[in-house]
């Protein structure tokens, strides 16, 4: 399987950003609903059911790369339009993708989870917030991942998987952590 088709996306920090974006959606909380001073980390992780074959460690690499320079990008628009990170603009955004996904999909069962986790919408909002706090932001990849990189718990998900990390900081000695991976496994192991 083409490792594009075997990925997945995610936001990990904060840990409650799934219930966040539904009380945002719901008008039950306003923008930002990230705080300047709360950590922001997203997660790509390739051959996420297959695992990453050697033939496509560089086709991974490639999709990190363009997936690090949309969201510069991203960032950068946010930033030269801030109408675009207004409450209603946002929210309105949220709502068509939402409504795209029920289209999509032809099943209205399960829309606030699958919103919520929606890969389009956990961009939007990462590069909405760095953009809206002016904070730095970086991204570091890790080629598959070896069994001893990976807790015990963790070897049948991450073993073989390769894995773009991204904070909301400028470096990754701004973080509080050992390593850029220790939350990461932290909160999989919550999952």
């Amino acid at each position: 399987m083409p490792v594009v088709a075997d990925s997945y996306m995610g936001i990990f920090m904060p840990s409650d950003i799934s219930h966040r974006i539904k009380q945002f959606m719901a008008a039950k909380a306003d923008f930002p609903f990230i705080q300047h001073e709360e950590p922001l980390a997203a997660f790509y992780l390739f051959g996420k059911d297959y695992r990453v074959p050697e033939s496509e460690v560089k086709s991974a690499t490639d999709i990190a790369r363009r997936t690090v320079d949309q969201t510069a990008r991203d960032i950068r628009l946010y930033i030269s339009t801030p109408q675009k990170m207004d409450a209603k603009f946002t929210r309105g955004n949220y709502t068509k993708r939402s409504l795209q996904i029920v289209v999509d999909s032809g099943v209205q069962s399960d829309v606030d989870r699958r919103v919520a986790a929606d890969p389009m919408i956990l961009s939007d909002c990462f590069a909405q917030h760095i953009a809206y706090h002016k904070q730095g932001f970086f991204f570091e990849l890790f080629q598959p991942l070896k069994a001893d990189q990976v807790p015990d718990a963790l070897k049948n998900k991450l073993e073989g998987r390769m894995l773009l990390l991204g904070f909301n900081v400028k470096d990754k000695q701004s973080l509080p952590f050992k390593s850029l991976l220790q939350p990461f496994f932290e909160w999989m192991l919550k999952v």
